[in-house]
C-alpha cells in the first residue's frame, strides 16, 4: 500500500512538472512563428530601403546583395528632384486630412441616427445604405467624373475629395459601437434634457474613441493611397497626389535607375508608417473592443 501511494504520487508530480513544459513549448512554437512571419512581411521593406541605398551596379549584381559597400543618400536628392514632390506632399495631406475629417464626421452622424434615434422604417433604410457596399467603386466613376465636369470641379481638391466622403462601411462600424454602448447612460442624458449632437459629441464619441481611430487609420491609409480617382479628375502636375507622382516617377526608370524608384516609393510610403507608430495603440483597443464586444 505504501509503495502503491509513492508511485502515485510520484505519477501526480510528473503530470503536474509536464504542464509547464508543455506551455513552455506552446509559447516558444508560438514566438518562432510570429519571429518566421515578421522576418517574411519586413524582408521586401528592408530590401526597398536597401536598395533605395545601392549604386546602379549595386542594384543589378548577381547575386543580389543585401547591404551596400555605400550608402547612397544622394539617390532620395535625384528622386525628389525628377518630379515636384513638395506640391505632391502638399496635395496629398490636403485631400487626405480633409477627406478623412469629413468622412469621419458624416459616418458619425449616420452612425448614431441610426443607432440611437427611433425613426421610421429605420433598419431598411440602414439596410438599404449597407446595400451600396456591394456597388463597385469603378461603377461610379463615369457618373462622378461627368458630374463633377458639369460643377466644374475638375483639376480641383474639392473634386478630389467631395466624391468620397461618405462612407457606408464607416457608419456600420460606428453603429455597432454605439450598440454596444448601455442604453441607459442615453436615456439618462435625455432626461436631463441634453440633445442629440450634444449626446453624440460629449457622450457616445468619446467612448467610441478607438472604434473611432479605427476607422480614422483605415481611411487615411485608403486615402493616402489613392490613385485611380486622383489620377482621373486631375489634369496638371500641380495638382497631382503622391501616388500619382510615384508612377509619374515610374515612368522615368530607365532614365534614373530603380535605386531612385525606391527612394520615391519610401517618400510614399514613410509618412504611413509614421501615423500607424503614433496610433497602433488606439489602433489595438479598437479591435480588441470589436473583438470582445462582438
Amino acid at each position: 500500500m505504501i509503495r502503491s501511494r509513492t508511485i502515485s504520487l510520484t505519477g501526480g508530480e510528473a503530470a503536474r512538472n509536464g504542464a509547464p513544459i508543455k506551455s513552455r513549448l506552446r509559447v516558444l512554437v508560438t514566438h518562432v512563428i510570429l519571429i518566421l512571419t515578421s522576418i517574411l512581411v519586413g524582408m521586401p521593406f528592408f530590401w526597398m530601403v536597401t536598395t533605395a541605398l545601392k549604386s546602379r551596379t549595386e542594384v543589378y549584381k548577381f547575386p543580389p546583395i543585401w547591404f551596400p559597400e555605400t550608402l547612397r543618400w544622394d539617390n532620395f536628392v535625384t528622386a525628389w528632384e525628377t518630379a515636384p514632390f513638395a506640391q505632391f506632399y502638399v496635395n496629398s495631406i490636403i485631400t487626405t486630412l480633409v477627406g478623412v475629417g469629413l468622412e469621419v464626421l458624416i459616418a458619425l452622424l449616420s452612425a448614431y441616427a441610426f443607432a440611437r434615434i427611433d425613426f421610421p422604417k429605420r433598419d431598411l433604410i440602414f439596410m438599404v445604405v449597407l446595400a451600396g457596399m456591394m456597388i463597385p467603386s469603378q461603377l461610379t466613376l463615369i457618373p462622378n467624373y461627368v458630374t463633377l465636369s458639369r460643377l466644374h470641379w475638375i483639376n480641383t481638391y474639392q473634386g478630389i475629395i467631395i466624391p468620397n466622403v461618405s462612407s457606408v462601411f464607416g457608419a456600420f462600424l460606428l453603429r455597432q459601437a454605439f450598440l454596444s454602448m448601455e442604453k441607459e447612460i442615453f436615456e439618462a442624458a435625455e432626461v436631463d434634457g441634453a440633445s442629440h449632437v450634444r449626446i453624440l459629441f460629449s457622450i457616445a464619441l468619446p467612448m467610441a474613441r478607438p472604434a473611432v481611430a479605427t476607422l480614422a487609420l483605415f481611411l487615411f491609409i485608403a486615402k493616402w493611397n489613392d490613385y485611380l480617382w486622383p489620377l482621373i479628375v486631375t489634369n496638371t502636375e500641380n495638382m497631382r497626389t503622391l501616388p500619382v507622382g510615384l508612377a509619374m516617377v515610374r515612368k522615368a526608370e530607365y532614365q534614373i535607375g530603380p535605386e531612385h524608384l525606391m527612394a520615391a516609393s519610401l517618400f510614399v510610403l514613410v509618412p504611413v508608417l509614421i501615423v500607424f507608430v503614433f496610433t497602433q495603440k488606439q489602433l489595438i483597443e479598437g479591435i480588441a473592443a470589436g473583438a470582445v464586444k462582438g
